[in-house]
């Protein structure tokens, strides 16, 4: 990780890895966490694996529904480690997404109390690093991992 470009986040899921990896594959699953509440979100597209793609949208009264995530998948090591990149979309088609461009990953490992769950989320230039922190990277992603971690505690390796 280097801190003039990454932002980081850790936690321990009590959860199993399988349902921390279920939470991140199922839509449905998916759908319960990877906004902030209460926010909605709706999956249009859930394909992980290498090149697939992540699109999602949100809507904060149920009825309208806007674009939020076009992304594309560009490493899943099953149960261990998911990257993707918004700076590239979902038609592989280079973007300037709002408000940053971005790559995390995600990896995941095993914990006496169930998963180490860490968020890397990487940055191309140290302004773009500092506006995505200035915009709530630790509040955001701290509250959907929170999310995250209610849906793999509740639901298990179902």
């Amino acid at each position: 990780m280097n801190p003039d470009l990454d932002l980081a986040l850790e936690r321990v899921i009590r959860a199993p890895r399988a349902a921390v990896w279920k939470a991140w594959t199922d839509p449905s699953r998916f759908e319960k966490w990877w906004v902030p509440a209460p926010t909605l979100c709706r999956v249009d597209r859930l394909d992980v694996r290498p090149g697939g793609a992540l699109v999602t949208r949100l809507s904060d009264d149920g009825v309208e529904f806007v674009s939020h995530v076009d992304a594309t998948f560009l490493v899943v090591d099953e149960l261990e480690r998911i990257v993707f990149t918004n700076a590239i979309d979902s038609a592989w088609r280079p973007t300037n997404p709002s408000p940053v461009p971005m790559t995390a990953e995600i990896t995941l490992s095993d914990h006496p109390d169930g998963t180490d769950y860490r968020i890397i989320v990487r940055h191309g230039d140290p302004a773009a690093r500092a506006r995505h922190e200035e915009l709530g990277f630790a509040e955001g992603f701290g509250s959907v991992t929170e999310q995250l971690a209610g849906v793999a505690e509740s639901q298990g390796a179902r």
